[in-house]
């Protein structure tokens, strides 16, 4: 397939009109034809010329889409990641991948029987702070880690009506923001030995967690996952010490925040973040000083994700979030949930 991919969008909530429909409008090669939603007038008040179908199994039933794109409430993501397989489409699906880690294997199963793409929006891969990390990491620029730390720190002391804050399958800031920090920890370590996982609700009428704080256990490395939404002096997003050098870096990657103010793609600013680390390179001999450098960070790009699955339906490229790697996640939240209960180390296999 060469031609442009058309794209079926399921849903027009905020993941929807924020994130994916813009996104999907940005990349060369994809074009949005069409949308499944209970209210036409909010698709068509953004897309006026995109057709509108009431349910998602219409959406499916489509012969013009090559590619279904699912950012629903996460319980009801197996079944319709199911039902568009079935149907003979390419699949995202938003995170987390599914609710348990038995569904997510069941829909990888059912995606290599049918031949089709599966894959999961880890977008934060592409954040501009991760993107830094990583290439620090790579390049052996800090030597061999010993300790990294992931912080994602919000002030919200109000709890929303939202189907987040609600207790159902999925629900809590664990499998909402935990996920998009596991995903960047097994791109950069690989699977842990063990987990453990501390859980709270710290807000005023909070049903769900809000509060988590995870230790993931390397032989010769902590990674601590960390997130809060009564924190109203952030901390580092990062922080990460090694044999040869330490990384900090303050500040969020600022791509949700354009998304949300209605900025698009393309833009010649897009992605930058001013906020940059630091890097502190120690000495071995006693009397001298650390080196101190300052890492600009490198823009973010959130485009690449649907870049990278455009070429692997072409059959150009591999995904670049393939469902196994979620379906990792998955196993992780899950030994994270638990530990918490047990108030015991997880160990994983």
């Amino acid at each position: 397939m060469k031609g442009s991919i058309r794209v079926g969008l399921v849903g027009y909530g905020m993941a929807s009109k924020r994130f994916h429909a813009p996104l999907i409008d940005a990349q060369d090669g994809l074009s949005l034809v069409a949308v499944a939603s209970r209210d036409a007038g909010k698709v068509n008040a953004d897309w006026p010329s995109v057709p509108v179908e009431a349910t998602p199994q219409a959406l499916f039933q489509r012969a013009d889409i090559d590619l279904v794109v699912i950012p629903t409430p996460n319980a009801t993501h197996y079944s319709l990641v199911s039902e568009a397989l079935a149907a003979g489409k390419h699949v995202v699906v938003d995170k987390p991948f599914t609710v348990t880690a038995d569904e997510a294997r069941k829909l990888c199963d059912q995606a290599d029987r049918a031949g089709r793409l599966l894959s999961v929006f880890h977008n934060r891969r592409w954040d501009s702070d991760f993107l830094t990390v990583r290439n620090l990491i790579d390049s052996q620029s800090l030597g061999r880690i010993v300790h990294f730390e992931s912080h994602f720190d919000r002030f919200r002391p109000e709890v929303a009506q939202r189907w987040r804050e609600d207790p159902a399958p999925g629900a809590g800031a664990w499998f909402d923001l935990g996920s998009h920090l596991l995903d960047q920890s097994l791109v950069l370590f690989g699977v842990p030995e063990s987990i453990s996982l501390d859980l709270a609700r710290q807000r005023e009428g909070a049903k769900v967690d809000d509060y988590f704080h995870a230790v993931l256990h390397y032989r010769e490395c902590r990674v601590i996952l960390h997130g809060g939404t009564l924190v109203a002096a952030p901390g580092a997003r990062f922080t990460v010490h090694g044999t040869r050098a330490s990384y900090v870096k303050h500040g969020l990657d600022p791509q949700e925040d354009m998304l949300k103010r209605g900025d698009r793609q393309p833009s010649p600013h897009w992605g930058e973040d001013w906020r940059h680390g630091m890097l502190t390179i120690g000495q071995v001999r006693e009397g001298i000083q650390p080196e101190l450098h300052e890492v600009p960070t490198l823009p973010g790009d959130y485009l690449a994700y649907y870049a990278g699955v455009r070429d692997a339906i072409r059959g150009d490229a591999p995904l670049p979030v393939t469902a196994e790697a979620a379906l990792d996640v998955m196993r992780l939240l899950e030994a994270g949930i638990r530990s918490a209960e047990s108030g015991q180390v997880v160990t994983l296999s």
